[in-house]
């Protein structure tokens, strides 16, 4: 595959709300039947990356719109709304936002580390669905390993990098006494877990109970973090007695409406999840604050001035990190060239002709002919790159090789 047929199609925080994006938003069912379609469309190599900040498809097609076309069969927003609304890159440009995002560089908080997770699981679910080739595998493993060195090398994941450590800042500046609230935690993925931990490192073992779908996840979490953990079939006793509530799920549709807190008292509500899975509504009661990914995002944050002070830094390490991959890429296509001379060579000890001529020469070599060989073939696939003649090469090592059995 050429990397000029590699797209990236996507929308993010930049130019629309939560609102927006939720309508963007892919599901783990949307997302196995967006792969199948995939299939039957001839696409052979892509993933989808769906996070609170952002919706992208990224892989090999003619076209980005053929990329664009298959996300939004699967979305509630349109494909006008969708071509009106994203960004289209190619080639090395769709590479290097790749390892952008991969490094937080392109995160709604500058440095979110996060995104690592979320891309590994993006391409986790791609991959054994049989969507992850031998090309993409090497550029994803590049931009893993440029978010690794830039987390380790640099400061830009230092001070409040994720949504999750936003909210909590956000409950002790302004919620008084947090520690004495009880809290209550709908979902416990990713997101809700790193919440829920934020909650116990930077609060403290404040009231928390856990409420999950799946009741054994929240038990385990619980179990983990010494928090309590609630039936979901008690949704309604649990939201009334809460005093600050934090939504973390991946539904479809809001699962905390209005009428769940009418009359119920001062509470404070985040929501963590993109679509919206607390009703905007909410907003309209006077005692109820509701506070959404964006509202985070913009945050006062002391340490920001420092992370932007080390952008220079990672994308240095990005640069790097690319060239590497853009050098194995190129080396690529000297492989099939390599192989087939290889093959010649392996082929000529037994050509009669050959045999006969250099016989005596034949024998004596007879135990190091691989290594011979390899030998020659190393050499030419040094001078192939860097004299971009496959031909004369192909030749050339076929003349070293007899010359190996005439010396």
């Amino acid at each position: 595959m050429d990397i000029y047929s590699f797209f990236c199609a996507g929308i993010n925080y930049k130019k629309t709300d939560a609102s927006v994006r939720g309508c963007f938003a892919v599901n783990p069912t949307q997302y196995a039947s967006l792969l199948n379609k995939a299939a039957q469309a001839g696409l052979k190599e892509l993933f989808v990356l769906s996070t609170c900040n952002r919706t992208e498809i990224y892989g090999f097609a003619h076209t980005a719109c053929e990329l664009a076309t298959l996300l939004c069969s699967e979305t509630s927003g349109s494909l006008e709304t969708f071509k009106e609304l994203a960004y289209i890159k190619q080639g090395p440009a769709a590479i290097e936002h790749l390892y952008n995002v991969a490094a937080g560089l392109d995160s709604q908080i500058l440095g979110d580390y996060e995104i690592v997770g979320q891309l590994k699981g993006a391409v986790k679910f791609a991959k054994e669905a049989g969507f992850i080739g031998t090309l993409l595998e090497r550029m994803i493993n590049g931009a893993l390993q440029a978010s690794k060195a830039i987390k380790s090398c640099t400061q830009l994941s230092s001070g409040t990098v994720s949504v999750s450590f936003a909210a909590i800042q956000f409950l002790k500046a302004h919620v008084p006494n947090i520690q004495y609230k009880k809290i209550l935690l709908l979902g416990t993925g990713k997101i809700g877990a790193s919440t829920c931990k934020n909650i116990v490192d930077y609060i403290g073992n404040c009231d928390i109970t856990l409420l999950n779908r799946t009741e054994g996840k929240a038990e385990c979490l619980a179990k983990t973090l010494g928090v309590h953990v609630a039936s979901y079939d008690n949704l309604i006793g649990e939201i009334a007695q809460a005093d600050v509530i934090i939504v973390a799920t991946n539904a479809c549709e809001p699962i905390i409406c209005k009428e769940h807190v009418i009359d119920a008292g001062n509470k404070v509500l985040i929501d963590l999840s993109i679509p919206n899975n607390i009703d905007p509504a909410v907003r309209e009661l006077p005692y109820i604050q509701l506070v959404n990914v964006d509202q985070l995002s913009k945050l006062s944050d002391q340490t920001l001035q420092k992370r932007l002070a080390e952008v220079p830094r990672a994308k240095a390490i990005i640069a790097h990190h690319m060239q590497e991959f853009k050098q194995w890429y190129y080396n690529r296509k000297y492989v099939p060239v390599l192989l087939a001379v290889k093959e010649k060579l392996i082929a000529m000890q037994d050509c009669s002709l050959y045999a006969s001529v250099y016989a005596d020469a034949q024998k004596a070599m007879q135990p190091v002919n691989n290594v011979a060989i390899q030998k020659v073939i190393n050499s030419m696939a040094v001078k192939m790159r860097c004299t971009h003649q496959p031909g004369c090469n192909y030749i050339e090592a076929i003349n070293d090789y007899i010359g190996t059995a005439r010396n």
